[in-house]
C-alpha cells in the first residue's frame, strides 16, 4: 500500500524558513512526479511546486519562485520543500502528492495527509 507522509510544518515568523519532507511507503519514487500543493483557509488548494523524479526537472508557481526549493533524496525515498523568506500569505496545509510515470504534475494517483505551516509575527 502506498502512502505518502508529510512532516516539518510548523509556525515560524515571516522572513523565517521550514523544511517540508514526503516520505514514501510501498513504493519507490523513480518513475513520479511529486507535487507539492497547499491550501490556505477558505481558499482552494493551489500548486506550489512539483518535480519528476526520473528526469530532476523542477517547476515552481510565481509566488514561491526564488524562495522555494523542491529536491528529492533517492536513498531516503524522500523530497523535500526547503522554504525561505516565508510570507503571511504561504500560511496554510501542506501536501504532497503523487503521480505515477509522468514528470507532470496532475491528476495525482496519492496524496498525504498534509502539514500545517503557519506564518505570523
Amino acid at each position: 500500500q502506498v502512502q505518502l507522509v508529510e512532516s516539518g510544518g510548523g509556525s515560524v515568523q515571516p522572513g523565517g524558513s521550514l523544511r517540508l519532507s514526503c516520505t514514501a511507503s510501498g513504493v519507490t519514487l523513480d518513475y513520479y512526479a511529486i507535487g507539492w500543493y497547499r491550501q490556505a483557509p477558505g481558499k482552494e488548494r493551489e500548486a506550489v511546486s512539483c518535480i519528476s523524479t526520473s528526469e530532476g526537472t523542477t517547476s515552481y508557481a510565481d509566488s514561491v519562485k526564488g524562495r522555494f526549493t523542491v529536491s528529492m533524496d533517492n536513498d531516503r525515498n524522500t523530497v523535500y520543500l526547503q522554504m525561505n523568506s516565508l510570507k503571511p500569505e504561504d500560511t496554510g496545509v501542506y501536501y504532497c502528492g503523487a503521480r505515477y510515470g509522468s514528470s507532470v504534475c496532475s491528476a495525482m494517483h496519492f496524496w498525504g495527509k498534509g502539514t500545517l505551516v503557519t506564518v505570523s509575527s
